[in-house]
């Protein structure tokens, strides 16, 4: 039998890094064993379902790499033939018209509570128990189709990630699974769809568990066979508590803006909650290689940016140059800074990744060498002084005999040191300077391979405001 797994957001908002975990996992356990995967939005909620965050979701996806072999599949698309599963529902004796008003309910809860017990829909509306309260079907308003749960016995199954699971039917009621308006609800549309797509593999965070006895019920009721159910461990922020948007970067499209690489949010993603050995860093294809569901975690994972930031460093020195050269420009494009077509940005970009974390960290270092830069007035004052410019003049005069061709940085360091020895100076007291003049700042890299990547022009010119 081939293995079908599917991964189902609602697309009520993006694409969140728990939503992204699981779509990994079952897109990993699917491509590990050669079977399919599918990917299906569940539109069903109406009133929060966006084509906004349709297309959030497959950019995220996109993004990540994680392609699909069916779909996506719209379950607004499918009404009929949810209908038609609950007609032979309501054929079999599995699901009953119920018309309780909404305050009926409540009054019905508020009651229960009264007495000490679990707020749940009473059966009022079962065939059987209608006729004998004497129940007609109003005939100013619709009713809701209600599945109606056994009475006895336990829903059990191996879930394959956290074991053994039961549930008395007696802790469940009869649920709605078709409103007024002849939407399924979640648990019902998710049985359908199953069922329709031949998933074999059911895999999910495990804040559903306690919907999966629901949808075990309703395949038996059916009569189809059941896939396996495998539930994942929430993901926590830093303080234990659920993730959310306090925590930071929780949308995946959130992380290229904030200059990660997909690479290394999946490579963060996978460890989150799973381990083979001691590895830390691996690639997607191994990932595929080695994923299985014995070795997910039971336990919720915590998320550490700084392992994440970790992770995108080793990548970033791993990718190419020219795929960080063009990161590089479209940041600082939206940042409203155009990078000249001759600019060495590839060489600039080797320059200074070892000390970026993030793509966004390379285009703030970068845009020294791309952007002139004024010197604030209060490091002019400090940096370039009268003791400091006759050493910055014999600089300019020496850097000044460098052809263009010849402007790299091995002659400009041994211009700086014959500057230094002329001077009696050490390197900082010229090099500081010469990066206040130069950058407008008193950070750089080694500063021969800066004024290297700065361009001849620049420093020349630099230099000459400030050196006289």
């Amino acid at each position: 039998m081939t293995v079908r797994t599917r991964f189902a957001p609602s697309p009520t908002g993006y694409l969140h890094v728990g939503g992204a975990r699981t779509a990994l996992y079952a897109w990993a356990y699917a491509r590990h064993l050669g079977g399919k995967f599918i990917l299906r939005i569940e539109d069903t909620d109406l009133e929060r379902s966006t084509d906004a965050s349709v297309q959030a979701i497959l950019d995220g996806m996109n993004w990540l790499g994680l392609d699909w072999d069916e779909g996506p599949f719209f379950q607004m698309q499918r009404l009929a033939r949810y209908r038609e599963i609950a007609e032979r529902l309501i054929e079999q004796g599995h699901a009953y018209w119920c018309y309780a008003s909404r305050d009926e309910l409540e009054v019905m809860r508020e009651a229960q509570r009264a007495r000490g017990e679990k707020p749940r829909y009473d059966g009022r509306w079962r065939p059987e128990n209608a006729r004998h309260l004497g129940l007609v079907a109003p005939k100013d308003r619709p009713g809701v189709l209600r599945f109606r749960n056994p009475d006895d016995g336990d829903v059990a199954w191996n879930d394959t990630v956290k074991g053994p699971i039961s549930i008395a039917n007696r802790e469940l009621d009869d649920l709605v699974i078709l409103r007024a308006d002849g939407v399924p609800t979640y648990n019902f549309g998710v049985v359908v769809d199953d069922l329709d797509m031949g998933i074999t593999d059911v895999i999910r965070g495990d804040d559903h568990v306690n919907n999966t006895p629901r949808q075990i019920n309703i395949f038996r009721a059916i009569g189809a066979d059941l896939p396996r159910f495998g539930h994942v461990p929430m993901i926590l922020g830093s303080d234990g508590e659920r993730l959310s948007k306090r925590h930071g970067a929780v949308s995946v499209m959130q992380y290229p803006e904030e200059g990660f690489l997909p690479e290394a949010l999946l490579n963060y993603l996978a460890r989150l909650g799973w381990s083979h050995g001691n590895d830390e860093v691996f690639s997607l294809a191994q990932f595929v290689e080695w994923f299985d569901l014995a070795h997910v975690s039971r336990s919720p994972a915590q998320f550490n940016t700084e392992k994440l930031a970790w992770l995108n460093q080793h990548y970033m020195k791993a990718a190419s140059l020219s795929r960080l050269a063009q990161g590089v420009v479209s940041c600082l494009a939206g940042q409203g800074v155009v990078v000249a077509d001759n600019a060495p940005l590839e060489a600039i970009v080797a320059l200074l990744r070892e000390r970026a974390s993030t793509v966004v960290e390379l285009a703030q270092a970068a845009r020294l060498f791309v952007v002139p830069a004024e010197p604030d007035a209060a490091l002019l004052a400090l940096h370039i002084t009268d003791e400091s410019r006759p050493a910055l003049a014999a600089l300019l005069d020496a850097l000044t005999g460098i052809a263009d061709a010849d402007w790299a940085a091995p002659r400009i360091g041994e211009q700086f040191a014959a500057v230094l020895k002329a001077h009696g100076l050490k390197m900082p007291r010229l090099a500081i300077p010469a990066r206040v003049a130069i950058f407008g700042t008193t950070q750089t890299p080694a500063i021969d391979q800066a004024l290297a990547l700065a361009g001849r022009d620049r420093v020349l010119s630099q230099l000459a405001r400030y050196a006289r």
